[in-house]
Order: C-alpha cells, then sequence, then structure tokens
C-alpha cells in the first residue's frame, strides 16, 4: 500500500527551491536520462552481436544421444578424410573397431567386458524390418558390432558402426530412423553373445545413435535382468555416451580421420526407448 503523503506543516506551505536552484536540477537530470539511454543503446548493441555472433559460429546439433554434451566439431581435414568411401577406402575390421576383450573408455575407469564381435557385409543383420531395409536401400555396406556387459554387471549392449556411402546419405539414414522408430516399423537389433545374454533380443531397451563423417555409430542398452530400462535411467544414459561418443566417435573414428589405428592409445551420443 503507498504511503501517505507528509502533510504541510500548520504554519504554512513547505519552502521550494528558488527558480535560480531548477536549471541545474534539469540538466542533471537530463544528463542521467541521456547516459541511461545511452547504457541502454549499448547493451541492445551488444546483445545483438552477441546473438549474430552465436548464430555464425553454432554448430548445428545432431540426432541427440547425442545425449549428454555434443561433440566438438571436427577439423576440416577430419570431415575431408570421412566424408565418403571415396576418400576413406578401407573397410573397417572388428580388430580396428573392438581391438581387445577389455573396454576402457576413460583413464581410470572401470572397463567393459567385450563378449563377442562381429564384422558384416549385410547391413541388415543388425536391423529390422524398414530400418533394416532402409540401411540396404541407401548402400549401407558393412556392420562392425560387438554386444559388451557393463563394468558393474547389470547392463547388456550391442553397440558398432555401419559404414554408408557418403556424409549425406548418413544424415539421412539418421534422421529417418527417428521416424521409422517412433512409427515402430523396425529397430536396431541387440546380438545376444551366450548364456545370461538373452535380454538383448527379448527385452525392452534403449538406443541412441549418430553419425560421424559417412558412418552412423549406434548402441542398444538393456538391463541384464531383462527388466525394461527406464527413459531417465542415468546408468543406461552413461552407457550410451561411453559407446557412441567417447568410444566410436572420439576414439575408432578419430584415429580413422588422422591415419592411425585402433591399437593406438585414444588421443587427448540419439536415444529411445
Amino acid at each position: 500500500m503507498p504511503a501517505e503523503p507528509e502533510p504541510e506543516p500548520a504554519d504554512g506551505p513547505r519552502p521550494r527551491w528558488p527558480r535560480t536552484a531548477r536549471p541545474r536540477g534539469g540538466r542533471l537530470w537530463q544528463t542521467l536520462v541521456g547516459g541511461a539511454a545511452v547504457l541502454v543503446l549499448l547493451a541492445l548493441c551488444g546483445l545483438g552481436t552477441a546473438a549474430l555472433v552465436m548464430e555464425r559460429n553454432g554448430n548445428p546439433q545432431g540426432t541427440p544421444t547425442q545425449p549428454t554434451g555434443a561433440a566438438p566439431s571436427p577439423s576440416q581435414n577430419d570431415r575431408h578424410e570421412l566424408d565418403s568411401r571415396d576418400s576413406d577406402q578401407a573397410p573397417l575390421t572388428a580388430k580396428e573397431v573392438f581391438p581387445t576383450k577389455r573396454l576402457t573408455v576413460a583413464d581410470g575407469e572401470m572397463s567393459y567386458s567385450v563378449l563377442k564381435t562381429q564384422s558384416s557385409g549385410s547391413c541388415a543383420v543388425a536391423a529390422t524390418e524398414e530400418v533394416a531395409d532402409l540401411l540396404v536401400r541407401l548402400g549401407c555396406n558393412q556392420v562392425v558390432r560387438a554386444t559388451l556387459r557393463s563394468p558393474d554387471g547389470g547392463y547388456l549392449l550391442t553397440a558398432g558402426l555401419f559404414n554408408l556411402t557418403d556424409v549425406a546419405t548418413a544424415q539421412r539414414v539418421r534422421d529417418r530412423v527417428r521416424e521409422l522408430l517412433d512409427e515402430r516399423q523396425g529397430r536396431f537389433r541387440g546380438m545376444a553373445a551366450g548364456t545370461d545374454t538373452e535380454a538383448l533380443t527379448t527385452a525392452s531397451s534403449r538406443v541412441g545413435w549418430q553419425t560421424r563423417g559417412h558412418y552412423l555409430a549406434y548402441c542398444v542398452v538393456v538391463r541384464a535382468d531383462g527388466d525394461p530400462v527406464g527413459s531417465d535411467d542415468p546408468k543406461a544414459r552413461e552407457i550410451l555416451v561411453d559407446l557412441i561418443e567417447l568410444h566410436l566417435s572420439k576414439g575408432v573414428l578419430e584415429r580413422r580421420a588422422a591415419g592411425g589405428s585402433a591399437s593406438q592409445p585414444t588421443p587427448d551420443a540419439t536415444e529411445r526407448d
């Protein structure tokens, strides 16, 4: 509630500032208003410039696994090397993508057990229905995948790389896969690897995928006990980042772009239920 105006003194009205004092006060007020206007104008210009810089420098986001942090933009040389099979002709090998029986994605972290690896010239073996047809129709000529167990033993996963013709085709597959999964017209297929891994072919899963160059990296995660994986399961999300972002993209494909091999040390991920 606004304060009541203070009453005039009983012996007459309050003394007013003499007229001669007003011009100074007026100039001071004009100066303050003018200064504030300049500051506002500068602030608006600054915001506009910042927005322009971000718009020019911002990188388009890929399909999130891409869930947690986006990968840094590859160098121009990297983009050239992995843009197509014309400039990246050597086929992938299981040894390159999954070189050991224990996969450690970060220094000091516990490792994933690699239970089974497979390299196939038929991309349809790693997907079903319309997703499999899409991969074949758009020229996928190879898939290299592996089944792994999480460090704590509570999750099973199948992860791998699809080899497509060029970067534009890989991005087209990435976007179309999202639509097909939403419409339940196919899925990426988990690969069983013996006893106690049947959940990969029967249980509700969480899946992520991401492109880099002419490759599509993906990962299917299930709980080892066969229970459904929740959409907010932090462990499943961590696994997707480990395999898609850190191992396949920043590890295997970064080494390939640099002309290295998977046996060298690693230099210093779209989700769906």
